[in-house]
């Protein structure tokens, strides 16, 4: 009986730190229509190469790891873009899960492209996870990570 009454409180507790760091019911549609709306412009700016809308979605301070490559930061992968050596003909995004935390957002999907490089095209078929942070107000990528399908 004694066990019983003592662990009570503790599961209590646990239940409370559950709560307290779980998503915002209330927070969570209108940041998941933020998102989806920034995602949906992250896509056609690759698709476009344009360079200025994602100077507005990178954060200064994100990290890009890809397959096949060295870990990117922002210049790098806006230098990339704006010299032209890989341009877009696909970039496609499906079965993606929105999860918020307040000023942070962590977005996992499926990520279907297809690139050129030269006279090389390639095809790649990867998962994703980008962690978005709203900052002064607005939402830049601090991080997006990609790993490729296994054929």
């Amino acid at each position: 009986m004694t066990i019983r009454r003592s662990i009570v409180p503790v599961i209590l507790s646990v239940l409370s730190l559950v709560a307290a760091t779980a998503p915002r019911a209330a927070d969570d549609g209108a940041t998941r229509d933020e998102i989806a709306k920034l995602e949906a412009a992250w896509n056609d700016a690759h698709l476009q190469g344009d360079a200025d809308t994602l100077t507005r979605l990178l954060a200064d301070d994100i990290v890009i790891l890809v397959p096949g490559m060295a870990p990117i930061d922002k210049a790098g992968a806006l230098g990339v873009l704006k010299a032209g050596h890989m341009k877009f003909s696909r970039y496609e995004t499906s079965e993606t899960l929105t999860r918020a935390y307040g000023d942070a957002a962590v977005v996992t999907g499926r990520l279907q492209r297809t690139r050129t490089m030269g006279d090389r095209t390639m095809n790649d078929d990867l998962r994703f996870t980008k962690v978005w942070v709203r900052r002064a107000g607005q939402w830049q990528a601090v991080s997006f990570q990609a790993t490729a399908i296994a054929p």
